[in-house]
């Protein structure tokens, strides 16, 4: 193996992680409620009833997308990406030994890049499909290792294990280390963002999604995508769930993107070209 190629496989650093406002106003509602029910222990119903709130509060930004309150969550490109005329293609779940590289063909003959975030034990069984997304010039990132629907139950370490089970098999397979992560379903919990930051990765939600696992209407889902679509936006489709309509909505897509000058880049390439800015 390279120097160069090792080099490439290297995990992103460790990123510093500070809790969010929403989330010092957790530890304040809670160190509060038992300093008051220590002082005064009949206002319990009250402090059960704050705490309660509380939880539902981030409960519900746990199932939000594009919520920033539990930590940093890219849904949308940077500006510059957005001036630019870019948006970001992504695809979840796989990878998948049909699927996926038939969406790599409609991508290369579009001459558009997406972003694919990869399931780690799926990776395992199909790892040259792992290697042929970098080989064309598309990203490879982080959807988890075995897309557990409860990860967003998970304690810290467990949840660490996870993801960074995920980020071995990735770059194994790809060469490449992952540099974002998206939930599995999306679901989100207060522990991601310090998980996440140990490993070195960004969460990336989405800015629009087409429902493409569960509608039965291509229209429809092409509709979800397209509609009022505009420069700096994050798609997300399935390449590796079936049903999905991925492979059937996809080229219109493309074509609606290309009609409206916009085009398709990975997520890091948008990053990286606006950290140079």
């Amino acid at each position: 193996m390279t120097e160069n190629s090792i080099a490439s496989r290297t995990y992103p650093a460790v990123r510093a992680w500070w809790p969010t406002p929403a989330l010092g106003v957790t530890a304040m509602v809670h160190a509060g409620g038992v300093g008051a029910i220590v002082h005064s222990p009949h206002v319990w119903p009250w402090v059960v009833g704050a705490l309660a709130l509380n939880h539902v509060v981030l409960t519900a930004a746990g199932f939000a997308p594009r919520s920033q309150l539990l930590g940093p969550n890219l849904a949308r490109l940077p500006a510059p990406a957005a001036a630019r005329g870019e948006v970001a293609l992504t695809f979840d779940d796989g990878p998948h030994p049909e699927i996926t590289p038939r969406v790599l063909d409609l991508l290369d003959r579009a001459e558009m890049k997406a972003s694919f975030f990869l399931i780690g034990e799926r990776v395992r069984r199909h790892g040259p499909l792992a290697r042929e997304i970098v080989a064309r010039g598309h990203a490879v990132e982080n959807h988890s290792h075995r897309h557990a629907a409860c990860f967003a139950c998970f304690g810290v370490a467990r949840m660490r294990r996870e993801i960074g089970e995920a980020q071995a098999a990735i770059a194994d397979a790809a060469g490449v280390a992952p540099a974002f992560f998206r939930a599995p379903f999306g679901i989100r919990s207060p522990l991601l963002a310090p998980a996440l930051a140990a490993s070195g990765l960004r969460c990336a939600s989405w800015t629009r999604r087409g429902f493409d696992t569960v509608g039965r209407d291509p229209g429809k889902v092409l509709g979800r995508l397209t509609r009022r679509l505009a420069a700096g936006d994050v798609l997300l489709l399935h390449d590796g769930a079936r049903p999905s309509q991925a492979l059937a909505v996809l080229p219109g897509v493309l074509q609606r993107m290309a009609a409206r000058g916009l085009r398709s880049v990975t997520l890091r390439g948008a990053c990286v070209e606006a950290q140079r800015r």
